[in-house]
């Protein structure tokens, strides 16, 4: 646990306690060119970061690339390796997985740094999905984007976010009729007021 650190472009925080929103992507998902324009976008000051971060979800959710985890072996896959260690390695509040992209909300544990918990998701997936659909190569871009959650409000809003993204998407007409998250499963789990920050 590093508290604030980089391994290349964005800056994470790892921290035992801390809800973490996390999201990562297919390789393909997101056109290198397209992300550096937006980024140089965001230095020349033309976008501020919230901007870039919509262009990005936008981009996302119109299902660019292979959007192998459209395909229910891939991505019943994905939710069961999130589920999996759920409350050895981490506490799982919430998740959804995309066409191209993955949502996770998770409480950090002892133990288990954020890092090495992406990691493990990123690197077992990525031998199951190369099985599932025959192929080889790589499944994950580098780096995944990460955000602490800094209070109820804000937890809650991206709880709203992850667990909307197929209906803003266009994938479904309720959250929970999306059966790769975890609207569908709201009832059976804590309410979001209940979690605790």
């Amino acid at each position: 646990m590093r508290g604030w650190y980089s391994r290349g472009y964005l800056p994470h925080y790892d921290e035992p306690g801390k809800v973490q929103f996390i999201t990562y992507r297919l390789h393909d998902s997101l056109p290198k060119a397209l992300l550096e324009a937006w980024d140089e976008a965001l230095r020349n000051k033309e976008i501020d970061e919230l901007k870039r971060m919509r262009k990005i979800e936008r981009y996302l959710d119109k299902g660019h690339g292979a959007c192998w985890l459209r395909q229910p072996a891939v991505a019943e896959m994905i939710q069961d390796n999130l589920r999996h260690f759920d409350g050895e390695r981490y506490r799982l509040l919430a998740w959804c997985v995309m066409p191209n992209h993955v949502h996770v909300i998770i409480e950090t544990v002892e133990g288990y740094s954020m890092e090495s918990v992406t990691h493990s998701w990123k690197s077992y997936s990525a031998h199951q999905l190369n099985r599932i659909v025959a192929r080889k190569g790589c499944v994950w871009q580098t780096e995944v984007f990460d955000r602490y959650m800094r209070g109820p409000l804000h937890l809650a809003r991206t709880l709203f976010y992850v667990e909307q993204n197929p209906v803003t998407a266009s994938l479904v007409a309720l959250p929970g009729d999306w059966p790769y998250g975890s609207a569908r499963f709201r009832q059976e789990i804590e309410p979001y007021d209940a979690y605790r920050m």
